[in-house]
């Protein structure tokens, strides 16, 4: 009965021009009443390489940011109108050069002033230091009291104290006189103006610009409680003094930077289950921006034995990564994985691979769906690698 049901469809439908082949491919049954065959999938080329096992060091990663080691406000120290602007802003700077120029002549006025102030105390000084060694020897044959003598040395005395006072005037008009030339106190990069010429600056008061240091540099990053208990762990066994870091920036696909931890704070912090540390690192080629966003790789110095493969062999189907894993019958089957860190140019495997397995590493584009039949021809991990 089912056949005839399957035959008088079949008419019916080459009766509207639909092709008895189509009919066919399309259900279980043929015209004959037979079980069609599955479509065979063709066997595709394909290599395979053993899954790595290594002893790699074990890397942990937070966020982090880079700030300078130095970084300083300038501002004038006297005030007056500035007068010149003696930098290109956003260039390196060195230790003295100098930045701003502050009108100078009334300093210059000011110090000459002062000079001419101490030269007459050092002249009435010098009128005092006389009148009391005469009054001294007079006073032995009582040709002047004792207190005509008294009243000379202690005028000696004042006349000079009065120099040393004129002497610190004079060095106090030096130095607000040099202070009209605004200078850089660290080697870095200076920012933007934040004064034009004509403008006052006021002292102590006037930010004119910023000036920050470029290598070394540090960065900043927080470590959960449990990281930072295990790394001190480690360290009393190891007796090691310093935490190695490495850093990379947004885009880079390396940690090609290397600093050592050299401060960490004295607390946890309560709110947020972590600790600041900071690493202070060399940037020769001032690419370490202060205030860039950075990703920090810590190393503890202890070792663990990782399941590696090559990069190329993890795929990704929407949020789940997976590689093709041979089968015993030479068949392509899809394994869910749990990808690690990244280690000696390898990716880490933490879950869904076991030692022994081959991952088919060569020929994926082939593959279109799990169990398809392959014909393996095998390589190593690093060769696929490289």
């Amino acid at each position: 009965m089912q056949i005839r049901k399957m035959l008088i469809s079949a008419s019916v439908l080459a009766t509207i021009g639909v092709p008895a082949g189509l009919v066919a491919a399309s259900g279980r049954w043929d015209l004959a009443g037979h079980a069609a065959e599955k479509p065979a999938f063709p066997v595709v080329d394909v290599d395979v390489a053993p899954v790595l096992l290594k002893q790699v060091d074990r890397w942990d990663e937070f966020n982090g940011r880079i700030s300078a080691v130095g970084s300083v406000e300038i501002r004038s120290r006297v005030t007056g109108y500035v007068t010149d602007i003696a930098y290109k802003e956003g260039d390196a700077v060195k230790r003295g050069d100098v930045l701003f120029t502050i009108d100078a002549r009334p300093y210059e006025a000011a110090l000459q002033s002062a000079q001419a102030q101490l030269q007459r105390a050092r002249a009435t000084a010098v009128l005092a230091r006389s009148r009391d060694e005469r009054a001294r020897r007079l006073v032995l044959t009582s040709a002047v009291s004792q207190d005509e003598a008294d009243a000379r040395r202690a005028a000696s005395e004042q006349s000079d104290a009065d120099v040393l006072n004129s002497e610190a005037a004079v060095q106090l008009a030096q130095l607000n006189l040099e202070f009209t030339q605004v200078r850089s106190p660290i080697d870095g990069r200076a920012g933007r103006a934040l004064l034009t010429p004509g403008n006052l600056a006021v002292a102590d008061q006037t930010w004119l610009t910023a000036v920050v240091s470029q290598d070394p540099v540090y960065v900043d990053f927080d470590p959960d409680e449990q990281s930072y208990l295990r790394y001190g762990a480690e360290a009393r066994q190891s007796h090691r003094n310093a935490l190695t870091v490495r850093v990379a920036l947004q885009g880079d696909g390396d940690f090609s930077h290397v600093g050592t931890v050299d401060f960490q704070d004295n607390q946890v912090d309560s709110a947020t289950g972590s600790i600041r540390m900071r690493a202070k690192l060399r940037d020769p080629d001032r690419v370490l921006t202060p205030g860039l966003y950075a990703r920090v790789k810590v190393s503890s110095g202890s070792r663990t034995e990782a399941v590696l493969v090559d990069e190329k062999a993890v795929l990704t189907d929407q949020d789940r990564k997976y590689v093709y894993v041979l089968g015993a019958d030479n068949t392509a089957q899809r394994r869910e994985v749990s990808p690690g860190r990244k280690a000696d140019g390898f990716r880490s495997i933490e879950a869904g691979l076991m030692p022994g397995d081959k991952i088919i590493v060569g020929g994926l584009q082939k593959i279109y769906s799990s169990g398809a039949p392959v014909k393996p021809s095998e390589t190593s991990m690093l060769a696929a690698a490289n």
